[in-house]
């Protein structure tokens, strides 16, 4: 680790990055913020992370959170009330208020990478329709989907957001140089890996990766990244070439 990795990783355990998550099915996280990577991270002080059950700030003695949309239609949306009092409670002036929601930006590495700077976050995870639009409107600092497609509720995309952005706090992974060799860092998908034994049931290990030449290696891989790209992913692929013209 270099000493300017040191340091940020020592000013971050004495400083830890805080992360409030809000949701109606807390139970949801307990295996997940407890295993891996973001369980050592919380043991280790990498991270404070809590997680807040939103009924606990409903006003009435149902603990209801949830209310039929004005104007008509199917389900229910937050209430605004508890959200409200929920998010003022824990924020603070160096908080940001991110909704996981299907119509918010595309999670990608650079917003995960962006996310991990910050000093507070509270995520808020809906369910039901959706939250009350004033809650958006007032609280909301920033709006991310993890993908075009639908989930119950918001529990899961919270976690999934919070597994991406921890990789990018000093200490977490471990090795430092990890980022560097990841699909999606230079708009390429990540080359195919291989281990003993060199042959399985037939099957062997492609000839340059037992050469010992990394030069060649490398080449090699580069190539694959650029193939795989290109057949799974040409979005990307046109990033990627765009990037290095």
């Amino acid at each position: 680790m270099t000493g300017s990795a040191f340091s940020r990783t020592f000013f971050i355990l004495l400083n830890p990055m805080k992360i409030d998550i809000l949701t109606l099915f807390p139970a949801m996280l307990d295996g997940f913020l407890a295993e891996s990577m973001v369980g050592r991270a919380r043991e280790t002080g990498l991270l404070d992370l809590k997680v807040h059950n939103l009924r606990d700030w409903a006003r009435d003695k149902h603990k209801v959170t949830d209310d039929r949309p004005f104007g008509g239609g199917a389900g229910m949306v937050l209430k605004p009330e508890p959200l409200f009092d929920a998010i003022e409670a824990l924020r603070s002036p160096v908080s940001k208020t991110i909704f996981l929601t299907p119509d918010g930006e595309s999670l990608t590495q650079g917003i995960a990478e962006e996310t991990s700077g910050e000093e507070h976050l509270i995520l808020l995870s809906g369910h039901y329709e959706g939250i009350d639009q004033r809650v958006r409107d007032e609280l909301v600092d920033r709006e991310i989907s993890i993908g075009d497609y639908v989930l119950t509720n918001g529990t899961l995309a919270a976690a999934v957001l919070v597994d991406c952005f921890s990789r990018f706090i000093p200490g977490f992974l471990g090795e430092e140089k990890s980022l560097t060799h990841e699909s999606f860092t230079d708009n390429l998908l990540d080359f195919p890996q291989y281990t003993r034994p060199a042959n399985f049931r037939g099957l062997p290990v492609p000839e340059i990766l037992l050469s010992g030449n990394h030069k060649q290696i490398d080449k090699w891989r580069h190539e694959r990244r650029i193939e795989l790209t290109e057949c799974r992913r040409p979005d990307l692929f046109s990033k990627s070439n765009e990037s290095h013209r």
